[in-house]
């Protein structure tokens, strides 16, 4: 009967063995299945962080496509007018030189910038009194 109970005993302990290990199977996989839940999770979460990051690159893309034209407008813009102004200064000087009477409004224009008094104008330039103060008052404001 020894060798009965000795095989019993030990059948006994195997199968308790088998039940540990299937229970620290268990346990094992369930844990497992937590970490794969948890990293399922934190994927979908970086997936959709990327989407969002390349929509968000995508309009700005297209923001400074969008910028840069209108930079490339406005510099056309500004030599065209450069241009235009060059040809306004040609052709005011031009205007200024060939006419005696801007020449002496051009002179008194360049004595008020030169700060010289109302009287010095007047004497100077041979303008009537009313258009050297107006020509004075418009000039002398520029200055300040």
């Amino acid at each position: 009967m020894t060798a009965t109970l000795t095989l019993y005993l030990l059948i006994l302990f195997l199968f308790l063995l088998l039940i540990a290990v299937i229970v620290w199977g268990w346990l094992k996989f369930n844990k497992q299945q937590a970490q794969l839940t948890v990293l399922t999770a934190q994927l979908e979460s970086a997936q959709q962080q990327k989407v969002s990051q390349q929509t968000e690159t995508e309009e700005l893309r297209a923001g400074v496509i969008g910028v840069g034209q209108r930079v490339l407008v406005l510099q056309e813009q500004q030599q065209r007018l450069q241009h235009e102004f060059a040809e306004l200064q040609a052709q005011h000087q031009a205007i200024a030189l060939s006419d005696p009477e801007s020449k002496i409004y051009s002179r008194a224009v360049k004595m008020v910038e030169l700060g010289a008094d109302l009287e010095e104008i007047i004497r100077e330039c041979e303008l009537p009194r009313a258009e050297a103060e107006l020509l004075f008052n418009l000039h002398r404001q520029k200055r300040s």
